[in-house]
């Protein structure tokens, strides 16, 4: 019979997710000829050091103590070792395996020749803690993050976000994983746990010929890399028995996105798999796909059940031309599946239900409230032409505490996608324009904290702006532009005469009190006897629940056209300190602010200069800008103001106000 390639090309495009096989067979990097030799490194689960319980909340945090330091690596085992940086001298850093409820004191030692900053990528940390890009932890420094781990259960990961590096320290090492679980949802669902639970974190990189790593210090466009790693090991290999596992995926790579697909090793066709989980944790239902795309920082779970596949290899692929990033001979691999003959544990190996979570979705609303370009601008990655160097203009947004603001992500580049990460929230993909035209069905089930914002595309996002008050960041996550200038602030703007007892105010993320101190050791006991208990003190999170029930009666009862809210700061390279307890006062900010604040344990108000600055918005927003004369022209109804709100108007009761203990001298 005569061969038709014409026939068979086109059957096999059929088959496959999108134009596969268009790519380059090139290497960047030294030829690697290893594929699949070397097992998948399961990264070692930290353990606190000391427990500390609150006497009146019952709240525990668990302290932890991770050292950044070097390492050595060797990729490639026919050439030389590669110098890495990670958490404990090990990339990716320790597992932190959390449980709702308890929570974290991290402290983070730089033993490391470059400064640091840590973000907790996910959680609703409080600004001090969030790792602010200039909040940075010099060599022979520490610093204590103080996380929450309140939120409902999800993947996050910790990674590097100092000033202009964040690219460099995260290449060589400074990611790990932090999975955050609700024991509750887990036993609902019984899905795969244990050894059958596993993360997968993806990077892509390039060598020298000798074996060492090309550094990206002097990038200024992208490093694609042509060696894709998984957990550290180039194209590794898992040996998985015949039944389900959950994979926690995370692109942490530096420039690349990948689209994901399954296939029998030595076919073409993509198999089916469940995604349930995203950023924010369990979708609202899962989606059943044969690929999937993953840019940088997105973090999805999926679902493989291996059954039909015992004494067969899987392997996971990844398609060419994704995003128009570079291609190379091997970057269409990612690694490896190695079924066994038998199952030694059928426990938990159910397919996730057809209805998961209940989505704590943003109130609808209609009209942009801001819209923001991210492109090239002067040689420089921009937001609305602005660079976080622009420290008088950097603070793009002003959302009031509790608000829901809709905001409009817009490439209009044909050369790059954005990730774009918004700090502190939980996002819905509202819509999708241009490039790919879409949400996605997996996008469209779940909340984020990232979305991919490809070539041509213009998405927009629903969010509310809660349950803290304090600047915050937002950025594009190829790292390579962050660390050009991609990034800007937002302030979510305190309420005025709010009237909840909150013990502590987290406005500045550069108020001095919270930052690094040089390290002399660490003391266990004191941190047992003084440091725990001061944080404990604090009430950052504890009174979560409520705080966010006030601020939604606070929003549900104003009157429409009151302006109740106080800008917390306008143009500062860090916003004005604000933070305060009733028994410490805050300390003054060490950077210039145009903004001045003042904070009182009474009303805790703030003001601010005639100096600001007006983001682009639209028109329904504008209105809620108007001048007091505008304002007076409004109906009776309108103009008349709700009374202050009192302790007890939420209608529940509250937790007594505390006061924050001294803290304690380190």
């Amino acid at each position: 019979m005569k061969f038709d390639f014409g026939v068979a090309f086109a059957g096999l495009l059929a088959v496959l997710p999108l134009a596969v096989y268009a790519g380059d067979d090139d290497w960047e990097s030294p030829v690697y000829t290893h594929f699949f030799e070397f097992p998948l490194p399961i990264p070692p689960t930290a353990i606190p050091v000391a427990t500390y319980t609150n006497r009146t909340t019952g709240i525990p945090i668990d302290f932890y103590e991770i050292h950044i330091k070097s390492f050595q690596s060797r990729p490639y085992p026919e050439l030389g070792s590669t110098t890495l940086a990670g958490y404990d001298g090990i990339s990716p850093g320790p597992t932190f395996r959390m449980t709702r409820g308890r929570e974290a004191l991290v402290r983070f030692i730089n033993e490391y020749n470059r400064p640091s900053a840590i973000h907790l990528h996910g959680s609703y940390s409080r600004a001090p803690f969030d790792g602010w890009a200039e909040d940075m932890i010099n060599p022979g420094q520490y610093k204590d993050y103080y996380f929450p781990n309140h939120q409902e259960g999800r993947t996050m990961w910790y990674h590097d976000h100092a000033m202009h590096i964040t690219a460099i320290n995260a290449y060589y090492g400074q990611a790990g994983f932090y999975i955050l679980t609700d024991p509750a949802e887990e036993a609902r669902y019984r899905l795969p746990r244990g050894k059958y639970d596993v993360p997968l974190m993806l990077q892509s990189k390039q060598y020298q010929a000798n074996g060492d790593l090309f550094s990206p210090a002097g990038e200024t466009e992208s490093l694609y890399g042509d060696v894709i790693h998984v957990n550290g090991q180039p194209w590794p290999y898992l040996k998985v028995e015949p039944r389900r596992y959950r994979f926690r995926l995370l692109d942490a790579s530096i420039s690349r996105a990948f689209r994901l697909y399954f296939v029998v090793s030595g076919t073409t066709r993509p198999l089916p798999f469940t995604v349930f989980a995203s950023d924010a944790g369990f979708m609202s239902q899962p989606v059943t796909v044969t690929d999937m795309y993953m840019s940088m920082a997105e973090r999805w779970e999926v679902l493989f059940d291996f059954t039909s596949f015992a004494g067969k290899n899987i392997t996971l692929m990844n398609s060419r031309d994704v995003m128009k990033d570079d291609d190379f001979a091997g970057t269409d691999r990612v690694m490896r599946f190695v079924v066994g003959t038998s199952v030694t544990d059928s426990s938990f190996n159910n397919d996730p239900p057809s209805s998961l979570r209940t989505l704590n979705l943003p109130p609808a609303k209609s009209g942009v409230d801001h819209s923001f370009r991210f492109a090239k601008s002067g040689g420089k990655w921009t937001i609305n032409g602005v660079t976080f160097a622009d420290v008088a203009n950097r603070i793009l947004a002003k959302p009031q505490r509790g608000a829901t603001e809709l905001w409009q992500l817009e490439n209009n580049s044909g050369g790059w996608s954005h990730p774009v990460h918004i700090h502190l929230v939980d996002f819905q993909i509202i819509s999708r324009e241009g490039g790919r035209g879409a949400v996605e069905p997996y996008e469209r089930a779940a909340l984020k904290d990232v979305v991919l914002l490809g070539r041509n595309e213009k998405v927009t996002v629903l969010a509310r702006y809660a349950p803290w008050d304090g600047v915050y960041m937002f950025h594009c996550h190829n790292l390579v532009h962050e660390d050009d200038d991609m990034m800007g602030a937002f302030n979510v703007s305190a309420l005025k005469d709010f009237g909840y007892p909150e013990t502590t105010r987290f406005i500045d993320p550069m108020e001095q009190r919270w930052r690094a101190k040089s390290y002399q050791g660490t003391n266990l006991d004191r941190i047992r006897t003084e440091t725990m208990p001061f944080f404990s003190s604090l009430d950052a999170y504890a009174s979560v629940d409520e705080v966010d029930q006030a601020i939604k009666e606070y929003h549900r009862t104003r009157v429409e056209g009151d302006d109740r809210t106080t800008s917390t700061s306008a143009t500062s390279s860090a916003p004005p300190a604000s933070s305060s307890t009733s028994s410490t006062p805050a300390a003054p900010s060490t950077t210039p602010t145009s903004t001045r604040t003042t904070t009182s344990s009474s009303t805790r108000s703030t003001t601010t200069s005639s100096i600001r600055r007006t983001t682009t918005t639209s028109s329904s927003t504008r209105r809620t800008t108007t001048s007091s004369s505008t304002r007076r022209t409004t109906s009776t109804t309108r103009r008349r103001r709700v009374p202050p709100p009192r302790r007890r108007r939420f209608g529940f009761p509250l937790l007594p106000k505390r006061t924050a203990i001294p803290e304690p001298q380190t």
